[in-house]
């Protein structure tokens, strides 16, 4: 038996899998909401009960939201972190891997199925090539999938916490009120949930929202509104994100130069799929001059599988087994 996690800043998944013919097969699988625990021990301890059996399993895979060092990963967006050694001695067993939790989605890609993936650009796959992987949510994940002797190897990152460049005036205004309220920047500022907030932010600033409260904006509740046209600014600040978004997955397509594909996951693409297939997040994903080209032919898909984080961990779990 194998024990898998997807932790994130807002939600953590875990789940108890066996082996399968092409991927491990849950037995269960239980989500939870990360900040009503003050410790990932009391996380497992709700596990334990909620599975009804004691945690002794043959290996372990934990992708956390945050960077792993030195056997521990730190929660960027949250109060604790996870500890392979911990790990180690509560489920019995030295086979344990803690991960970025978007290299964990990162390895699952090679097994999702047609039926778990959603088109924005068929373009030529080269077989050969790289793939990555993007993912909007409470923070930004990036990841990258080397091809090495015919296997695609997830890599983490960190890249969501590059400095953002802004692409047209309204951008660039954007940049100009956070870099007074924060002096810096980054890629997630504005690619995420809370970037979703600072668009919504900037397009009210000539009338007050009718729908969403504006001095605590809500994410889901701007796109909520955007997605159903109750409120005009709404639906600027959601298309002005879904720009954003794709101009940084060309970004990291180009760095990672993904003629593999380009897989979009997360739980933001999910609930704006629909604007996602309108044309301006391709449209800022190819808009690169002279890569414009290179950028068309890749295949870009979300991955609509909401488990396939939790899935990919168990991936891993399997490979250490």
């Amino acid at each position: 038996m194998l024990l898998a996690g997807d932790v994130g800043g807002t939600k953590a998944l875990l789940g108890l899998f066996e082996r399968g013919t092409t991927r491990p097969l849950p037995l269960f699988v239980h989500a939870y909401a990360t900040g009503q625990f003050d410790s990932f021990d009391a996380l497992l301890n709700a596990f334990t009960v909620d599975a009804c059996r004691p945690l002794h399993v043959e290996a372990v895979a934990i992708g956390v939201a945050g960077p792993v060092i030195s056997g521990i990963a730190r929660l960027t967006n949250g109060a604790w972190a996870v500890h392979a050694e911990k790990m180690a001695a509560r489920c019995r067993t030295s086979r344990v891997a803690l991960l970025n939790d978007v290299s964990a989605l990162a390895a699952c890609v090679p097994v999702l199925a047609d039926d778990e993936l959603e088109i924005l650009q068929d373009g030529t796959p080269d077989p050969e090539g790289n793939a990555v992987v993007i993912a909007a949510g409470t923070g930004l994940g990036e990841a990258t999938l080397h091809r090495v002797r015919g296997t695609l190897v997830p890599l983490s990152s960190e890249g969501g916490h590059a400095d953002f460049g802004p692409r047209s005036d309204r951008e660039v205004e954007l940049v100009r009120r956070l870099l007074e309220e924060r002096g810096r920047v980054e890629v997630e500022q504005v690619v995420s949930g809370v970037g979703l907030t600072h668009f919504y932010r900037l397009t009210h600033t000539s009338a007050p929202c009718p729908i969403v409260d504006r001095v605590t904006p809500n994410p889901a509740a701007v796109t909520e509104s955007a997605m159903a046209g109750r409120c005009p600014f709404c639906v600027e600040a959601l298309d002005l994100f879904v720009s954003a978004y794709g101009s940084s997955a060309g970004n990291l397509a180009l760095q990672g130069v993904a003629t593999a594909g380009v897989f979009v996951g997360g739980g933001i693409a999910l609930k704006i799929l629909q604007l996602l297939r309108r044309g301006g997040f391709m449209k800022a994903f190819r808009d690169k001059p002279p890569m414009t080209g290179l950028l068309t032919r890749m295949p870009v898909k979300v991955i609509v599988n909401p488990e396939a984080g939790l899935c990919g961990a168990a991936v891993v779990a399997a490979s250490l087994a």
